[in-house]
């Protein structure tokens, strides 16, 4: 939704054109910011590319890795045959170690894939595929030979 705010300038989604014709699409000119705006933009943009602690993605690559380095832990203590009572607490415990690690890499995958998506979404898809030009090339060829049979030549 797009209101006259100013002689030039119009407000967009919450944000702001400054210009001498009507814009199209949201948009946001950096030079028309003021700092502590500019400074929020970039602050947005660092937590979008770099994960905070709070991001669960970083949560869940930290859990995955204090597992891992659990699992770690004792396979070098089994491998230098050290003693280990094998109990069946103990036993239980290394299954779930096991299979925390498991879940912990699904989740760490699930979230990684969300955040990539997310970025392609926000990029526009930009350098998101590539092209198949055999496939093209074999399509545009079947619809000729459609072409051709329909009209008889």
């Amino acid at each position: 939704m797009r209101t006259e705010h100013e002689a030039g300038q119009y407000c967009m989604n919450d944000m702001e054109w400054v210009g001498d014709n009507t814009p199209e699409g949201p948009f946001a000119a950096i030079e028309s910011m003021s700092d502590t705006d500019r400074e929020a933009v970039a602050a947005a943009i660092e937590r979008a590319i770099k994960p905070n602690e709070l991001d669960e993605v970083g949560l869940a690559s930290r859990l995955l890795w204090s597992y891992v380095a659990d699992l770690e832990r004792d396979w070098r203590a089994i491998e230098a045959g050290q003693e280990i009572a094998i109990d069946a607490a103990a036993l239980k415990k290394a299954i779930t170690s096991a299979r925390d690690v498991r879940e912990a890499c699904g989740h760490l995958r699930q979230e990684r894939d969300k955040v990539d998506k997310l970025r392609k979404d926000i990029a526009g898809g930009v350098g998101g595929g590539s092209l198949d030009l055999d496939g093209a090339r074999d399509e545009i060829g079947r619809r000729l030979a459609c072409l051709r049979r329909a009209g008889g030549g």
